[in-house]
C-alpha cells in the first residue's frame, strides 16, 4: 500500500501503463498468429495483402517498447522470407 500521495498515484498510472501495454502485446500476438495462420495454410495471396499492416502492427509495438525493435525486425524478416521463397516455388 503506497503511503505517499506521489506513490499513490505513480501506482495508478502504473496500472494504466500495464493495461495498454496488454493490449498492445495482445494485438502484437494476434498479427503474428493471423499471419502464421495465412503461410500454414498456404494462403500466399492472404499473406502478401496482410504483410504491410503486419509490418504496421509490429513496428507501432516495437516504437512504445512492447517488445525489442530488434526482435520486430526479425519477426519481419523471417515473414518475408518465408512470403518470398513460396513465390518462387
Amino acid at each position: 500500500m503506497p503511503n505517499t500521495k506521489s506513490a499513490t498515484r505513480r501506482t495508478k498510472r502504473t496500472q494504466a501503463q500495464a493495461a495498454v501495454n496488454r493490449i498492445r502485446k495482445s494485438k502484437y500476438k494476434s498479427a503474428t498468429k493471423k499471419m502464421q495462420g495465412y503461410i500454414d495454410t498456404g494462403k500466399m495471396n492472404e499473406a502478401k495483402k496482410f504483410l504491410p499492416k503486419f509490418y504496421s502492427q509490429l513496428m507501432k509495438v516495437a516504437k512504445t517498447g512492447v517488445v525489442s525493435k530488434k526482435t520486430a525486425s526479425r519477426k519481419i524478416s523471417r515473414v518475408t522470407k518465408k512470403i518470398n521463397s513460396s513465390k518462387k516455388k
